[in-house]
């Protein structure tokens, strides 16, 4: 969200400029963030009064990422002071829309297994807020909302009981401005993904000539690679998960913070653009965002071992297995989020690992590469 608003901004400043009217950054910001607000500063802006909204329509993008209602109560109490705080996220802002006497409407954008963080409600309580609060909003979905990916172990009738819902199939996105040099790049990465190797071998087949993808140990011909592959104005970058503690042998400092307005919208000249390749975005950064190519660089939280992804998190001095189910589903979905950023292809670097290192074993890391050589992606 802050990227567009910079964006926008800057593009308006530009326009006057050429215009010979002179515009503030400031005074650019300002009026792009009436247009594109950042929803908690929306939600704020109607807690505590019955204040009816200016807006009819209300577009939310990643819809999934919504917060629960634990997650959004603990917040109002330690940030805003607000408590209690009975609502969850979604909830709350259709009860803003609903403060009107006539009409109003909720569009939902959705992607699926999006969810990358604690306390990110999903899709499921969308259709929850409506049951307990709202019945007798029409609710307009598509049929591809039926995935397990979407409704998280849910029942699709379940889900949909004591509502009144009409299904439209032309609600459903079918064609990916993302990927559009092929619609098949989020279904490979979904069987990688989830170790179905015959799946994602065919599927493989269908997109190499079309979606370039190559795996490397070594992140210099990564990067090669990529600036190979791009001329002009062609954006690349380097990616990485958040949970990977362990590429800081690589040059790789995931914890480091960046400006990501800088990042992705900067030229070849600055040293802190994407196209420096020195600054790593992670998947906070990247979701809902995208490049035309990127360098993803894997590390051992989430390791390729017997036929299965294992799911590890680095605390301290050593990994840890992850237990819980929801944080397995947050890292599978970070993984899902760095491999599908990329327009028109990636590179893959899988580090060596060193045994006399015992948080970055050789086996770890081998068991990755190998796993990926096999689908059949090309090795550089």
């Amino acid at each position: 969200m802050t990227v567009l608003q910079e964006a926008l901004a800057r593009d308006k400043v530009e326009q006057e400029k050429q215009r010979g009217n002179r515009v503030s950054k400031t005074d650019a910001l300002r009026s792009t963030s009436a247009f594109i607000q950042i929803i908690h500063k929306y939600r704020d802006s109607f807690v505590g009064n019955n204040n009816i909204p200016p807006e009819r329509v209300a577009i939310f993008d990643e819809a999934q990422r919504a917060w629960t209602q634990d997650m959004i109560e603990k917040f109002m109490a330690t940030k805003k002071g607000v408590s209690p705080f009975p609502y969850s996220e979604p909830e709350f802002l259709i009860s803003t829309m609903d403060r009107h006497q006539d009409w109003a409407v909720v569009i939902c954008l959705v992607g699926g297994g999006q969810e990358i963080n604690t306390g990110e409600a999903g899709l499921p309580e969308w259709f929850d807020s409506l049951r307990r609060a709202f019945p007798d909003w029409d609710v307009y979905i598509t049929p591809q909302l039926n995935d397990d990916e979407y409704r998280r172990g849910r029942s699709w009738s379940g889900m949909l009981d004591g509502l009144r819902t009409f299904e439209r199939d032309k609600l459903h996105l079918a064609t990916s401005v993302r990927s559009f040099r092929t619609p098949d790049l989020a279904a490979f990465v979904k069987a990688v993904l989830d170790a179905e190797t015959d799946e994602a071998k065919a599927l493989y087949q269908r997109i190499k000539d079309k979606y370039p993808i190559v795996i490397t140990r070594d992140l210099n011909k990564a990067k090669d690679w990529v600036r190979d592959h791009c001329q002009g104005t062609t954006r690349y970058g380097l990616l990485a998960s958040s949970g990977a503690l362990r590429l800081k042998p690589e040059g790789i400092f995931v914890k480091n913070e960046i400006s990501v307005a800088n990042w992705f919208l900067n030229g070849k000249d600055d040293v802190r653009s994407s196209y420096m390749l020195e600054d790593v975005v992670t998947e906070f950064d990247i979701q809902g965002l995208e490049l035309d190519y990127s360098v993803v660089a894997w590390d051992a939280d989430y390791r390729y071992v017997d036929g299965e992804w294992t799911y590890n998190n680095f605390a301290g001095n050593r990994w840890n297995n992850v237990s819980s189910e929801e944080r397995r589903l947050y890292l599978k979905n970070a993984y899902r989020v760095l491999l599908t950023r990329a327009r028109q292809g990636m590179a893959i670097f899988v580090p060596a690992g060193s045994d006399d290192d015992q948080t970055r074993k050789r086996e770890w890391y081998d068991g990755i590469y190998a796993y990926l050589k096999e689908i059949g992606i090309e090795e550089k």
